[in-house]
């Protein structure tokens, strides 16, 4: 992984975990959250969090 991929990687999931305590606060809906993170893969792109958006880990 490029220093590239990784930068947008680390940008990727520092900003959807902002918004998902968002959601879990009360602040943004699902419908809002689910926005954003369309935004957030637009923007930057991630190799490996593509994979995974939107599907639980557990």
């Amino acid at each position: 992984m490029s220093e590239e991929e990784f930068h947008a990687e680390k940008m990727y999931l520092l900003c959807l975990g902002t918004a998902k305590t968002m959601l879990e606060k009360g602040v943004v809906s699902e419908e809002e959250f689910t926005k954003i993170d369309t935004m957030l893969l637009e923007k930057y792109k991630p190799t490996l969090s593509t994979l995974l958006s939107g599907k639980p880990l557990i």
